[in-house]
């Protein structure tokens, strides 16, 4: 359907993908993104890219983005379950992640989100509204309009909501989705200095799985480490949202008090402005509904906790699947009718899982942590099992 128009709402990874393998197909695109300038939203941590969203992305980009991608990202890097004493339950190297001369599309990778924020904005400066907050759609005669804070409005076939987590678009269309508490909190920083830091914590990402309470995640972008500590919310003060950033690097330490001296180093020399405590939500199951000409991609629709690293992997899935369909089906309604289909049912797979690795992090029990500490030693002891890990991680 090379003569459909499309409104995008939201300049996210997810949406931006979308433009580029609509604009590859001939097919005319608006992005509208609600912030000012092209620098405003290019902020965050760093993207884990699996196989599935390096294929997702090499199928919408351009030719020269999808190099920009490549220049930037780097190998998935080392994988790594630690005690809380910094010992190996089970790692992986790159070499065991990356099988080695494996097509760039089968690989995975990390990179910067302003890096690959920057890869997918090259190209669309003809596509690109900025400072257009979405207000509400309308749809009459096959057509959709999008109406903006400062008056103006876009018409166009189709009306995808990319709008993130707290979507406009998606408490229009479905007014009975919502994001809900998980009852996990995440106190998340950087520290600037990941070379002074002990080895095992500046070369590879890891998960650091204690015989207690709460759960820490480590990773390496540019020089810098990041982390974030989870626990069940009700284990921290009610107030803790509201903490600065040297309150909440104390009350971290003093929640992983027998922990090594490593993790300790990683958490007091981070940066009190990075350090942050946040709510981890998800979104509800959502059921099909009739289709219309406006849709939902990525986080607008099935938001997940970040303890599964698939986030943006599946919003750039729904990316190339919805390029698919509406450059294959014989009407917008019968592309958005399938696509729904098949985002809704991998979607929220990947929803539960994250779920399911969040509640996992703030309420296992002793006993449960030890078993499962016990298997990954297993693992690590097995071959066929271990490469079968290695091979399925962030998949």
């Amino acid at each position: 359907m090379t003569n459909l128009s499309v409104t995008i709402i939201g300049g996210g990874i997810g949406g931006l993908a979308l433009a580029h393998g609509l604009r590859r197909a001939g097919v005319r695109v608006g992005v509208y993104e609600r912030t000012h300038e092209r620098t405003d939203w290019l902020q965050g941590y760093r993207i884990h890219i699996s196989p599935a969203g390096a294929h997702a992305l090499h199928d919408c980009l351009p030719p020269p983005n999808w190099q920009e991608f490549l220049a930037a990202a780097t190998s998935g890097g080392g994988f790594g379950f630690l005690t809380d004493r910094a010992t190996a339950l089970l790692a992986f190297d790159e070499s065991e992640i990356n099988r080695p001369g494996a097509p760039e599309t089968d690989r995975h990778y990390g990179i910067g989100r302003i890096p690959l924020r920057a890869a997918l904005l090259s190209g669309l400066d003809d596509s690109l509204r900025l400072g257009k907050t979405f207000i509400r759609y309308e749809s009459a005669d096959d057509r959709v309009t999008a109406h903006f804070a400062d008056g103006t409005t876009a018409t166009a076939d189709v009306l995808i909501g990319a709008d993130g987590a707290n979507s406009a678009v998606r408490a229009q269309l479905l007014p009975h989705a919502h994001r809900v508490d998980t009852g996990v909190l995440t106190i998340a920083g950087r520290n600037p200095h990941a070379a002074a830091l002990a080895p095992v914590l500046s070369a590879r990402a890891n998960i650091v799985i204690p015989r207690s309470r709460g759960s820490l995640f480590t990773a390496v972008e540019s020089g810098q480490a990041i982390w974030g500590y989870s626990d069940a919310a009700t284990r921290f003060p009610i107030d803790v949202t509201g903490y600065d950033g040297p309150a909440l690097r104390t009350l971290v330490r003093s929640r992983i008090g027998s922990w090594s001296p490593a993790f300790h180093a990683l958490i007091q020399e981070s940066d009190p402005a990075t350090i942050n405590a946040f709510n981890v939500k998800s979104a509800s199951p959502v059921t099909p509904w009739p289709t219309t000409r406006v849709t939902l991609l990525g986080d607008a629709i099935h938001n997940m906790t970040p303890m599964a690293g698939i986030g943006a992997n599946t919003a750039l899935r729904d990316a190339a699947l919805l390029t698919r369909e509406l450059t294959a089906a014989a009407t917008p309604i019968a592309a958005l009718h399938r696509y729904e289909a098949a985002m809704l049912d991998y979607g929220f797979q990947a929803v539960r899982r994250s779920l399911r690795n969040a509640r996992q992090s703030a309420t296992s029990s002793y006993l449960g942590r030890a078993a499962f500490r016990s298997t990954l030693r297993a693992t690590a002891a097995i071959p066929p099992i271990r490469h079968a890990m290695a091979r399925a991680l962030g998949r």
